[in-house]
């Protein structure tokens, strides 16, 4: 394995870690917030990439002014769905069995998706030229600069998430209750906006990281696998941990990209190739952390006595 193969890998992976990390932050946001593991997150991406490239291709504009528009579209939508889901599925189950409440969400991305490729189908839909298709080069390293605009899109999103839940009275609230409901709602705070507002930064967050992956490679209904992905940056991270969950998107990001492509690349083992691995690889580090740290890097660690 090269030097310049690593680096490259690296930044590459880095790129797409920040796009994973923002994903992650809707599945940990939702999580710490109601305690569901949400299995539709995926199609939340799916429908941020679909919408948009949807919304762009329909307006009578440039490429760039049709993008915003329609980005700013879709994050209105994907809040308003977000909402919609924890109001009309979510809500009523609350108190429900938590097996019950997570295979629901499983269902309800199979009819997101189903929806979607209905409405849209199968093939890779792919967003006029917003940005230059070419690659910014450091001395040997080449990256395209997609996907550097959309790291530093997803960069600059987490930030402002961090400072909102830092600083905003709201997100020091959704803190509150995410750490202790019980206490939080007895010192006044409606934790049913609490968890709606989880759902709704949740689907901005995954339909962010749809549109940026959609600039970057296309949209087709794969792209909602990435929800899994993202899954195990939260894993790895810690289910409860933001920090970690954010943490753990680029590490998820890097190790694709740099052990899994070599692996991909350059492995061959008598009588069948290796290909395909890299699509593995974030599973295979669930597996193993599951083995080492059931609770993740940085998650809490519960101790039930018997």
């Amino acid at each position: 394995m090269s030097g310049t193969f690593v680096l490259e890998g690296a930044a590459v992976g880095l790129a797409v870690g920040s796009i994973y990390a923002l994903i992650a932050l809707g599945f940990a946001l939702v999580y710490k917030s109601t305690k569901i593991l949400n299995l539709a997150h995926g199609e939340l991406v799916l429908f941020g990439g679909y919408l948009a490239i949807a919304l762009t291709r329909s307006l009578a504009l440039p490429a760039l002014p049709a993008f915003l528009l329609a980005l700013a579209a879709t994050l209105l939508a994907s809040a308003a769905l977000g909402v919609a889901v924890e109001r009309t599925v979510m809500r009523p189950l609350f108190g429900q069995p938590l097996l019950s409440v997570i295979i629901v969400t499983l269902a309800l991305g199979y009819i997101i998706r189903g929806l979607m490729v209905g409405i849209w189908g199968g093939d890779t839909r792919q967003f006029p030229p917003v940005l230059p298709a070419d690659a910014l080069r450091l001395g040997d390293l080449a990256v395209p600069r997609v996907g550097v605009v959309s790291a530093a899109a997803a960069l600059l999103l987490l930030v402002l998430f961090s400072l909102f839940f830092r600083y905003s009275l709201w997100g020091i609230a959704m803190r509150a209750a995410a750490n202790e409901q019980l206490t939080a709602s007895t010192l006044g705070v409606s934790l049913r906006r609490v968890f709606a507002t989880a759902w709704a930064f949740a689907a901005v967050a995954g339909a962010v990281g749809g549109i940026l992956l959609g600039l970057w490679l296309g949209v087709n209904f794969a792209l909602g696998f990435v929800g899994l992905k993202a899954l195990a940056a939260v894993i790895l991270g810690g289910l409860d941990s933001i920090p970690g969950a954010i943490l753990g998107g680029f590490i998820i990001g890097v190790v694709e990209n740099v052990l899994g492509s070599y692996i991909d690349a350059h492995i061959r083992l008598p009588g069948f190739s290796l290909y395909g691995f890299k699509e593995i690889t974030p599973f295979l580090v669930i597996l193993l952390v599951l083995l080492i740290r059931p609770h993740g890097l940085f998650g809490t660690e519960h101790i039930e006595r018997l």
